[in-house]
């Protein structure tokens, strides 16, 4: 799973940061959902997220 956050600039302050914990917490119960939903068998979930501020990707992978 990958949320992705942007923003024009990092004047207030680096997007990745709009990934609180209670976004988090959030993200973890649907995916928790999903699986139960679409029972995949055996899986690896692992959360990334991508920044992205004016024209810079950054990935962070294992974010949370």
């Amino acid at each position: 799973m990958c949320e992705v956050k942007a923003r024009a600039t990092d004047y207030f302050g680096h997007p990745s940061l709009a990934v609180t914990r209670d976004k988090q917490q959030r993200l973890r119960r649907l995916a928790a959902a999903w699986l139960a939903e679409h029972q995949p068998g055996r899986v690896t979930v692992r959360f990334d997220v991508a920044a992205v501020s004016g024209t810079r990707v950054e990935i962070i992978e294992n974010a949370f």
